[in-house]
C-alpha cells in the first residue's frame, strides 16, 4: 500500500471515529458523504448538510474536493452546484491538514465568517453587504427549507443498526412484511 493510500485510510477512519456520520460511495475510500451540522451562534445553527467529499489520488498532497449536496445560502458556496470557494482547501492546502480539520475548522470558519468580496453566490454576497439582517433571515429560511435532518435522509434521532428492536417493533415489522404478499 502506498503512503497516500495509507494516509487516506487513516484520515477517513479518524473522521468516522469522530462525531460525523460518514457514508461511503461504492464502498471506496475516495468518495463519501459527511453529515455536517451548522455551527452554534451562527444563522446556520440547526441546519444539517450532506457534504460530498472526493479525495484525489494524490491526497494528502492535493486537497479534497468539497461540495454541499443540499442547498445552502452563502456568498462562498455556489447555490446550484454546492461547490465551495474556500481558500484553505483550494489554494493553501498542506499535507499537514486532515479531513477532521476540514469539518471541525475550515467549514465552520467559512460559515461563521463569509467572505463577500470573493463570492460564488453574488446575490448572497450583495445582500450580506447591503443588509446583514435580511441576509441572516434568508440563511435561516434556507436552513428551514433545505437543511433539516430529513432533507439528507437522516431521522432526527436515528436508531443505529446495532440496536435491537423491541418485541413490539419486531412484531410490527412482521405484520408489515406479511401484508406485502404478491397479488
Amino acid at each position: 500500500m502506498s503512503s497516500p493510500s495509507k494516509r487516506r485510510e487513516m484520515d477517513l477512519m479518524k473522521l468516522m471515529m469522530s462525531d460525523y456520520k460518514v457514508e461511503l460511495i461504492n464502498d471506496g475510500m475516495q468518495e463519501f458523504y459527511v453529515h455536517f451540522n451548522g455551527p452554534n451562534e451562527s444563522p446556520y445553527h440547526g441546519g444539517v448538510w450532506r457534504i460530498k467529499v472526493e479525495l484525489p489520488d494524490a491526497y494528502p498532497y492535493r486537497s479534497p474536493s468539497i461540495g454541499f449536496v443540499n442547498k445552502i445560502y452563502h456568498p462562498n458556496v455556489d447555490e446550484m452546484s454546492g461547490s465551495v470557494c474556500l481558500d484553505v482547501i483550494n489554494q493553501t492546502w498542506s499535507p499537514m491538514f486532515d479531513l477532521v480539520n476540514v469539518f471541525e475548522v475550515f467549514i465552520p470558519q467559512l460559515l461563521l465568517y463569509p467572505n463577500p468580496s470573493d463570492p460564488l453566490n453574488g446575490e448572497a454576497a450583495a445582500l450580506m453587504m447591503r443588509d446583514k439582517p435580511a441576509y441572516e433571515l434568508r440563511v435561516k429560511e434556507y436552513c428551514e427549507k433545505y437543511a433539516k435532518p430529513e432533507d439528507i435522509g437522516a431521522a432526527p434521532e436515528e436508531k443505529s443498526s446495532d440496536e435491537e428492536l423491541s418485541e413490539d417493533e419486531y412484531e410490527s415489522l412482521d405484520d408489515e412484511m406479511a401484508g406485502q404478499a404478491d397479488p
